[in-house]
């Protein structure tokens, strides 16, 4: 199954104010995220991408600009199920203000429980984000192949939902997971299981591209094992 480059948007307007974004309407990348998005294309070049997916939002969109103008060829899909979880009432918001607020501690402690006032739970945003990682990895399986790599934009409680799920951890565990603005989180996917090989990653990244497999690996494919044993998922 494909390996799925996973991209949060670069540092934003909101990000520096200290301001809960969620979906507010016109949240752009400040002057650092512009140049982490600059530097995208650099960092993807080694990566044979096939397609780029992004949320809707434009902080999403800003970011994968520089990436589409230097890849042309890259076909770019909107993806709403991977948006930002809806906050609801706290969108907009400062962070400082919401720490007061004792639905914060469930968010943090016991987030598989927390839903927010005319929002969503992060059950839902957790679902929706990995049934959209499903469905795009059997379309990218079908146009592309089994070795295909592509790219999802999306938000850092996306990204980190999708990454518990990856691990097998329970949500009430991806509070301890950490992606920064513009930072790659790699998943290789697989008939039996995900495997994560980069966590919020902002160095390079030329390891991740598909190798030609080693006679070992080629026999152990044949024998139905999913990974090498001490390696997995593309281990040298």
């Amino acid at each position: 199954m494909p390996t799925l480059i996973l991209v949060r948007h670069g540092r934003s307007t909101a990000n520096t104010a200290g301001v809960l974004a969620g979906r507010t309407p016109g949240v752009a990348l400040d002057e650092r995220g512009t140049e982490q998005a600059a530097a995208l294309p650099g960092r993807l070049a080694s990566l044979p991408l096939v397609a780029a997916v992004s949320s809707p939002l434009q902080r999403c969109r800003e970011t994968l600009r520089p990436l589409l103008d230097a890849r042309p060829e890259l076909p770019l899909h909107t993806e709403e199920r991977i948006s930002e979880c809806d906050y609801g009432d706290w969108a907009g918001r400062k962070l400082a203000e919401l720490t007061d607020e004792p639905l914060m501690t469930v968010v943090q402690q016991h987030p598989s429980a927390a839903a927010f006032p005319g929002g969503e739970s992060m059950r839902a945003m957790q679902a929706r984000a990995v049934d959209a990682v499903r469905e795009w990895n059997a379309r990218i399986e079908a146009e592309h192949g089994e070795s295909a790599v592509y790219l999802m934009c999306s938000h850092g409680d996306i990204i980190k939902s999708l990454v518990a799920d990856a691990l097998g951890m329970h949500l009430d565990l991806f509070q301890r997971v950490h992606a920064d603005p513009c930072s790659v989180t790699a998943i290789r996917y697989t008939r039996l299981r995900p495997f994560l090989l980069r966590l919020g990653d902002t160095g390079d990244l030329a390891p991740l591209a598909p190798r030609e497999p080693s006679p070992d690996e080629t026999k152990a494919a044949g024998t139905g094992a999913d990974a090498a044993v001490g390696g997995g998922a593309g281990a040298p």
